[in-house]
């Protein structure tokens, strides 16, 4: 029974051991979920900054795009102008032509005015062409750049915007393969703690089982022990009996009377039994066997002579 009480105290820390392990695991994944549950939350801040990143990329987009279009129009616009003044330069440079040819018989000086007049327009209006597309061409190849640049900028929010989603979707993942561990583990420690509680139920019942099996072989032990000393003393006294009726036989003249006291007292005192033998002479010896008992169990056994003399009775000897 003691094997079996140590066998299961074993048993008991061992379980006990496991649970504290799964314990100490779960915390862990606890842990563990939390920091990815606050990765997540920063990746998805880090996301929102990237969308606000790519909004105002996009509103800039737009405004270089209006601003392109405006200074198109623009272009298009000192070209009509452009192309009007050349016209009316023309224009007047025909109808100078024409009142040269009417007044040529009275001015002839003045064709070479005319033509130095023309070349000066022609020149400025070159000029005038030669700095408007230069000016486009500037304006065009800045509108450009910055454009570049700002689809650069579109791109790389793009792509930090699309690894943030794909960061996102890879801490749910992790996030829902740790919730279905904990919520796994959780649910083997649940079974455990049911299967530790039938079985420490059942080794309580066995336990007490045994304690119920104890008790009642202590209690046939003691009545057994009861019975033995009961047969002993009936043999001591037999014994008594055929001594005295042999003596008896052998012409004994003195009529010898032997009481027999049984003093039986369970727990911590002890069993007396008080046995006289006669003697062939004039005195007499009182054999006192003392047996104690604890619990049903003899822890001591004694046996002492006494010698009496033939006058006194048995009861004389007892107090004595």
């Amino acid at each position: 029974m003691r094997r079996q009480m140590d066998d299961i105290g074993k048993e008991r820390d061992q379980y006990q051991l496991e649970r504290d392990n799964l314990a100490e695991d779960l915390g862990l994944l606890k842990q563990r979920l939390d920091e990815e549950t606050q990765k997540k939350a920063d990746a998805e801040n880090n996301l929102v900054a990237f969308r606000k990143d790519v909004d105002d990329a996009t509103l800039a987009r737009l405004e270089l795009e209006r601003k392109i279009e405006s200074l198109m129009d623009e272009i298009e616009f000192l070209k009509k102008i452009h192309d009007e003044e050349i016209q009316d330069v023309q224009v007047s440079v025909q109808t100078q032509q024409l009142k040269m040819e009417v007044d040529h018989t009275s001015r002839p000086d003045l064709t070479g005015a005319l033509r130095d007049i023309r070349a000066q327009y022609e020149t400025i209006a070159v000029k005038n062409m030669q700095e408007s597309e230069d000016w486009y061409k500037s304006k065009f190849a800045d509108l450009t750049e910055s454009a570049k640049r700002n689809g650069d900028a579109l791109r790389q929010s793009k792509q930090e915007a699309n690894e943030s989603r794909r960061q996102i979707q890879s801490l749910n993942c992790e996030v829902d393969a740790l919730k279905n561990t904990n919520e796994a583990l959780l649910r083997q420690m649940r079974e455990m703690e049911d299967q530790f509680g039938n079985e420490i139920g059942n080794y309580q019942d066995n336990v007490g089982r045994l304690e119920d099996e104890i008790r009642h072989l202590k209690e046939e032990m003691a009545r057994h022990l009861r019975e033995y000393q009961d047969l002993l003393n009936v043999k001591m006294a037999l014994d008594i009996e055929i001594a005295t009726y042999r003596k008896l036989l052998e012409g004994e003249e003195n009529r010898i009377t032997v009481p027999i006291l049984n003093l039986g007292i369970t727990n911590h005192l002890g069993e007396r039994d008080y046995e006289h033998i006669p003697d062939s002479g004039t005195k007499r010896t009182v054999v006192i066997k003392t047996v104690e008992t604890r619990d049903g169990e003899v822890v001591k056994e004694s046996r002492r002579e006494k010698e009496s003399e033939p006058g006194r009775t048995d009861m004389d000897d007892h107090e004595e």
